[in-house]
Protein backbone atom coordinates (compact mmCIF):
# COMPACT_ATOMS: atom_id res chain seq x y z
CA UNK A 1 0.00 0.00 0.00
CA UNK A 2 1.02 3.54 -0.66
CA UNK A 3 1.53 5.79 2.31
CA UNK A 4 -1.13 8.41 3.10
CA UNK A 5 1.59 11.07 3.37
CA UNK A 6 2.34 10.58 -0.32
CA UNK A 7 -1.26 11.46 -1.24
CA UNK A 8 -1.19 14.46 1.04
CA UNK A 9 2.12 15.66 -0.44
CA UNK A 10 0.89 15.22 -4.02
CA UNK A 11 -2.37 17.04 -3.26
CA UNK A 12 -0.53 19.93 -1.60
CA UNK A 13 1.99 20.21 -4.45
CA UNK A 14 -0.80 20.09 -7.03
CA UNK A 15 -2.75 22.79 -5.23
CA UNK A 16 0.35 24.99 -4.95
CA UNK A 17 1.10 24.50 -8.65
CA UNK A 18 -2.47 25.36 -9.59
CA UNK A 19 -2.30 28.49 -7.45
CA UNK A 20 0.94 29.58 -9.18
CA UNK A 21 -0.50 28.98 -12.66
CA UNK A 22 -3.68 30.85 -11.76
CA UNK A 23 -1.71 33.80 -10.35
CA UNK A 24 0.50 33.96 -13.45
CA UNK A 25 -2.54 33.78 -15.73
CA UNK A 26 -4.33 36.55 -13.85
CA UNK A 27 -1.23 38.74 -13.97
CA UNK A 28 -0.92 38.16 -17.70
CA UNK A 29 -4.61 38.94 -18.23
CA UNK A 30 -4.33 42.24 -16.35
CA UNK A 31 -1.22 43.19 -18.32
CA UNK A 32 -2.96 42.37 -21.60
CA UNK A 33 -5.97 44.49 -20.60
CA UNK A 34 -3.65 47.39 -19.69
CA UNK A 35 -1.94 47.06 -23.09
CA UNK A 36 -5.25 47.13 -24.96
CA UNK A 37 -6.41 50.09 -22.88
CA UNK A 38 -3.26 52.05 -23.75
CA UNK A 39 -3.65 51.11 -27.44
CA UNK A 40 -7.21 52.45 -27.43
CA UNK A 41 -6.06 55.67 -25.76
CA UNK A 42 -3.38 56.15 -28.42
CA UNK A 43 -5.75 55.34 -31.28
CA UNK A 44 -8.28 57.97 -30.26
CA UNK A 45 -5.66 60.55 -29.39
CA UNK A 46 -6.01 63.19 -26.76
CA UNK A 47 -9.48 64.56 -26.47
CA UNK A 48 -9.93 68.28 -26.76
CA UNK A 49 -11.41 70.00 -23.75
CA UNK A 50 -15.02 71.06 -24.17
CA UNK A 51 -15.48 74.83 -24.42
CA UNK A 52 -17.30 76.51 -21.58
CA UNK A 53 -20.54 78.38 -22.04
CA UNK A 54 -18.74 81.72 -21.81
CA UNK A 55 -16.30 80.72 -24.54
CA UNK A 56 -19.13 79.60 -26.82
CA UNK A 57 -20.94 82.92 -26.33
CA UNK A 58 -17.75 84.81 -27.11
CA UNK A 59 -17.19 82.78 -30.28
CA UNK A 60 -20.77 83.41 -31.41
CA UNK A 61 -20.27 87.14 -30.78
CA UNK A 62 -17.07 87.14 -32.82
CA UNK A 63 -18.81 85.32 -35.70
CA UNK A 64 -21.57 87.92 -35.65
CA UNK A 65 -19.01 90.74 -35.78
CA UNK A 66 -17.26 89.06 -38.72
CA UNK A 67 -20.57 88.84 -40.61
CA UNK A 68 -21.20 92.55 -39.98
CA UNK A 69 -17.71 93.48 -41.16
CA UNK A 70 -18.12 91.35 -44.29
CA UNK A 71 -21.44 93.05 -44.97
CA UNK A 72 -19.85 96.49 -44.55
CA UNK A 73 -17.01 95.48 -46.87
CA UNK A 74 -19.52 94.27 -49.47
CA UNK A 75 -21.43 97.55 -49.20
CA UNK A 76 -24.63 96.03 -47.82
CA UNK A 77 -26.67 98.08 -45.36
CA UNK A 78 -27.70 96.23 -42.26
Amino acid sequence: MIDANLYLTLATASLAGLAMITTAGLSGWRSWLALKHSELDQAHGPTAPQPTAGARIEIADLKERIKKLEAIAAGVDL
